[in-house]
């Protein structure tokens, strides 16, 4: 049975649910995304529309049948043209869900490690692949949907299938010249440089020296590649990182100095802003 229910788009960027999500989404007329990063694992699956997706500087042009794989430390924003639907399937996923199913035998999450390493997140499958994952998701929202017995069940299952499938789809991709991206080695090695620096003082002069670039060439490409100025992808950066460090147990005055925060009251006062809680309340909430 195919799942003709689209169902309605929210900024929403937090999981209701402890373990998966699943949504089909189609709107007529482009939403404005903000970026943004989550705590989860992010599978975004396009049908249809005019879109290019900015993930940590490097910019993909879609077509239909393309996946993204997002982890939990990317920053990522879509820009939506007008002029088609914009249609697609996200899935959101939790890293405690998968770490139960990789207790099986196989790691589900392999294929968001990978990505991450080899900072490339793009998946094109062949036609008949993506029928494959698209028939799989309408079984996860038809179950999803479904109040009969076993339907939860039923909804687990498929979503492990899906995991099963997407890795195999991942790892079939060859690796060849990088299609549909747009992109800049410098900005890149800054936007490296940063992710594995992020308790040093990442001053523009000391990002310019350590790459060998010019200052006003650094801040002026680093926008027009990353979206954000090279302040706000920083302070972002650092916020998600400490974030997950706190999700992982560490303390909160450990994430404030391990991420570059030198004073807490300021790392307290960003974080409230860019999460809506404090560290503590935040933590409480795990």
């Amino acid at each position: 049975m195919s799942n003709s229910y689209k169902d309605i788009f929210s900024l929403r960027q937090t999981m209701v649910r402890p373990d998966f999500e699943c949504y089909h989404y189609s709107d007529p007329f482009p939403p404005e995304v903000e970026f943004h990063e989550h705590e989860f694992y992010e599978v975004f699956f396009f049908l249809s529309g005019n879109v290019s997706y900015n993930i940590e500087g490097r910019t993909y042009a879609l077509q239909p049948g393309d996946i993204l794989l997002t982890d939990n430390k990317d920053i990522h924003r879509p820009k939506i043209r007008p002029g088609k639907p914009y249609e697609r399937f996200v899935v959101w996923i939790s890293p405690d869900f998968l770490d139960v199913l990789n207790r099986y035998g196989s790691d589900l999450s392999a294929c968001f490690t990978d990505a991450s390493q080899k900072k490339y997140k793009l998946i094109r499958p062949e036609g008949k692949l993506i029928a494959q994952l698209k028939n799989i998701l309408e079984k996860i929202l038809n179950n999803r949907d479904n109040s009969e017995f076993g339907s939860s069940a039923l909804e687990y299952a498929y979503m492990v299938e899906f995991m099963v499938y997407l890795n195999r789809a991942y790892f079939a991709t060859p690796d060849i010249v990088r299609k549909d991206i747009t992109e800049n080695e410098k900005i890149n090695e800054v936007v490296a440089y940063i992710n594995e620096n992020l308790a040093e003082d990442l001053t523009l002069d000391r990002l310019a020296d350590a790459c060998f670039i010019s200052k006003s060439y650094l801040s002026h490409q680093f926008k027009t590649y990353t979206g954000l100025t090279l302040f706000q992808f920083i302070i972002k950066k650092r916020l998600t990182v400490a974030r997950n460090m706190i999700r992982d147990g560490a303390s909160m005055m450990d994430a404030c100095i391990q991420c570059g925060f030198n004073d807490y009251s300021n790392f307290h006062k960003a974080f409230k802003k860019e999460f809506g809680q404090s560290p503590r309340s935040f933590r409480k909430a795990e």
